[in-house]
């Protein structure tokens, strides 16, 4: 404020808006709840209004009122009761066809749907390594569930929730096990080492070589030179390549003969 009266008093008025407009805007955007997002157009169609998709997809509409995205329901006379349509588009050609695949937009064959919101998981879908979403072979409502459940009660659509014997292993079920002797990290989701949207590093690994499994393990380091993990001298390994390629703890998601998960 003391910076603002000092342009006033210098006869610089309009830096002076430029800088309040600024702060005002900045500060609009900072303090809203609101998500400001544009419905899928498809051509010649207008909305109904969500009650007219409960009339065929009463099991869906029903355990849509817990869940998150049930939010899109925009306020006022402009937008009211749109949000089945806030994803799919407007209805009207949809309902005029008597449903089918016609007038609608159905996430499951285009992630760019999702994307237009979640626009920090857009950018992460151009790193070197990612899911096969832009080849087809993967959409989001395959990991996801977008019509029930709370984000931050760990249910539909968080990611953490997501493990080997569930989510995760239906398509990787060489890593789901059962096993013998299996990594305390599957416990917590295969998310807490892999980035499932796009990584960097190879495998979607959030880190690279040994700067992962730290992150758990423990690393103790000896005045005389040792660094001791899990009570073992790892000096002289960490040097030559990473925790599970250098020949080391190869089974990394699970052994049946090692309880270091070798082999």
């Amino acid at each position: 404020m003391h910076r603002f009266q000092n342009c006033l008093r210098v006869g610089l008025p309009s830096l002076c808006a430029g800088v309040a407009g600024f702060i005002l805007i900045f500060t609009a955007c900072q303090t809203t709840e609101r998500a400001i997002v544009a419905p899928p157009h498809i051509p010649g169609a207008e909305f109904s209004g969500s009650e007219n998709c409960e009339v065929c997809h009463a099991e869906i509409s029903e355990a849509f009122v817990d869940s998150d995205h049930v939010r899109l329901n925009a306020k006022g006379d402009h937008g009211s009761g749109i949000a089945c349509e806030s994803c799919h588009g407007a209805a009207s050609i949809h309902i005029m066809e008597g449903g089918g695949r016609v007038g609608i937009i159905n996430p499951r064959r285009s992630p760019e749907i999702c994307l237009d919101c979640h626009m920090d998981i857009r950018s992460k879908t151009h790193l070197p390594y990612q899911h096969p979403m832009a080849q087809g072979h993967l959409s989001c409502v395959d990991c996801h569930e977008p019509h029930h459940g709370n984000v931050k009660n760990r249910t539909g659509t968080f990611l953490s929730s997501m493990t080997m014997g569930g989510q995760c292993g239906e398509c990787h079920p060489r890593q789901a096990g059962p096993f013998a002797f299996e990594h305390e990290a599957s416990r917590e989701g295969c998310v807490t080492c892999h980035d499932p949207h796009g990584s960097v590093n190879a495998k979607l690994l959030k880190q690279r070589n040994a700067s992962l499994c730290t992150q758990c393990h423990i690393v103790q380091r000896m005045p005389a030179g040792e660094v001791l993990i899990g009570g073992e001298n790892h000096a002289a390994w960490l040097s030559r390549g990473t925790c599970w390629t250098a020949g080391c703890h190869e089974a990394v998601h699970g052994s049946h003969v090692s309880t270091s998960l070798r082999f």
